[in-house]
């Protein structure tokens, strides 16, 4: 295995992380013979209604000055293992302002750009289906993402594209660049002209009530096309468990698209690894 970092996993000062420590997640990859890794934790100023109604949630913001402070005391003890201090934003237009603010008053080596609720809805939880097929769901979740990231600007990594696939209820389990082209080619070429990476999280690619999604190759493929080079690996890990969770295969599959980097960010600059 190559120099892999994961970039993308939740501790305890995510709402949904409270069994996954920094440190037993940082020794875990450590174990796992990863490089390094980013604990970004989530930040949503809006969490939709019908979500609130089963989780009892207020908006999830986590305690930065906390979450950046326990990793420090992780790192005076990490032997050269590099650990790194992140965020997940959450888009939604309501947001906007705020995430703008919360992006003005602190630092993070990366900050991961992600959707996870639209139309008032959570798809975890089945609402953002109704009345939707598998296409206009997938579809305009894509869009959606498009818009909100073209607007923010302000992210290195664009996360999990194909979240929305996790949990529908639909055959078609698997987002591909043939039902979207055009949505693709607009997420791809933004990211690729400004320097941004596009996020392999195999948390996706994983049995959910009998669904496997698989990663579509083409969409790499057509990434690479329009000069994209930075590809990121998160296991959206949320216990020690599943931290840097089959990187040995999707290093492969990066490879075998023509990729001989995967990228991570420090200080908001990206370091390209060979692979």
């Amino acid at each position: 295995m190559g120099r892999l970092y994961d970039n993308h996993n939740h501790s305890q000062f995510s709402f949904d992380g409270k069994n996954a420590s920094v440190e037993a997640s940082a020794r875990a990859g450590k174990a796992a013979g990863l490089s390094g890794m980013c604990f970004t934790d989530h930040c949503d100023f809006y969490v939709p209604a019908m979500k609130a109604s089963f989780e009892h949630c207020i908006p999830e913001q986590f305690d930065i000055a906390a979450q950046q402070a326990e990793i420090d005391r992780v790192r005076e003890d990490s032997d050269g293992f590099m650990i790194f201090k992140g965020v997940e934003i959450g888009l939604e237009v309501r947001s906007r302002e705020n995430i703008r603010k919360l992006l003005a008053e602190h630092e993070f080596d990366q900050v991961i750009a992600s959707l996870h609720y639209l139309d008032d809805t959570d798809p975890f939880w089945g609402g953002y289906y109704k009345g939707k097929d598998w296409k206009s769901a997938y579809g305009h979740y894509l869009e959606t993402a498009l818009e909100e990231m073209v607007w923010l600007g302000d992210f290195d990594i664009f996360g999990h594209f194909d979240y929305v696939a996790r949990y529908a209820p639909y055959p078609e389990c698997s987002i591909f660049y043939k039902d979207f082209p055009d949505i693709f080619d607009g997420i791809l070429k933004y990211l690729a002209e400004n320097g941004k990476a596009l996020e392999i999280n195999t948390k996706t690619y994983q049995d959910y009530k009998g669904r496997t999604p698989v990663l579509d190759k083409d969409i790499l493929l057509r990434f690479k096309e329009m000069g994209g080079e930075a590809i990121s690996l998160g296991s959206d890990s949320h216990n020690p468990e599943r931290v840097g969770e089959n990187f040995p295969y999707y290093e492969d599959f990066i490879k075998s698209c023509g990729f001989a980097y995967t990228a991570h960010f420090q200080a908001r600059k990206p370091v390209m690894e060979k692979i």
